[in-house]
């Protein structure tokens, strides 16, 4: 049985870390832990598939029980505001009603954006800073990380504080 062996090795391994980093657990309440693992299908299958042994034989273990934190009431509630508001999903689509015809619906409150000014002002820093996504075949990095040679950090002597300014050189 090396498949039950690796199961509660892996299990101690991770109870003893979480006994480092939570102090306070004794033996017998990990011994519990590993115990209610094993019987509710907790423990990782062997292999690389990351699933538990739940996840792969849901017969072999007892059913949960979920825990309902609403009432039949708050659910019903929330329902009808959903329908009412047009938050409902149509079919295969991910759309909500709202968005396939709003003027079924109440007008919703729109927040408010930047200013023209605003995002120029940011274009122009992360562009001063190298934070700017590049172009090309690296995808999602930054200037600043592909050139970091670029984007030396210099200290500013402006108002009396040092503080570190990224300055491009060319």
């Amino acid at each position: 049985m090396n498949f039950s062996r690796l199961g509660i090795a892996v299990l101690l391994l991770t109870a003893f870390s979480a006994v480092d980093a939570q102090e306070g657990k004794t033996r017998d309440q990990v011994r519990a832990e590993l115990a209610a693992a094993q019987r509710d299908g907790d423990l990782l299958a062997p292999g690389d598939s990351g699933l538990t042994l739940r996840e792969l034989n849901p017969s072999r273990y007892p059913t949960r029980q979920a825990a309902s934190v609403k009432t039949r009431a708050q659910a019903v509630a929330e329902l009808q505001e959903a329908r009412r508001n047009g938050d409902i999903v149509v079919g295969d689509t991910g759309l909500t009603q709202y968005e396939i015809n709003p003027r079924n619906f109440p007008a919703r409150a729109v927040a408010q954006g930047k200013t023209r000014e605003q995002v120029r002002a940011e274009l122009a820093e992360a562009i001063r800073s190298g934070d700017i996504v590049a172009n090309g075949d690296s995808p999602g990095e930054t200037l600043r990380e592909l050139h970091p040679q670029r984007y030396a950090t210099a200290v500013a002597h402006g108002d009396g504080q040092d503080r570190k300014v990224a300055v491009a050189r060319n």
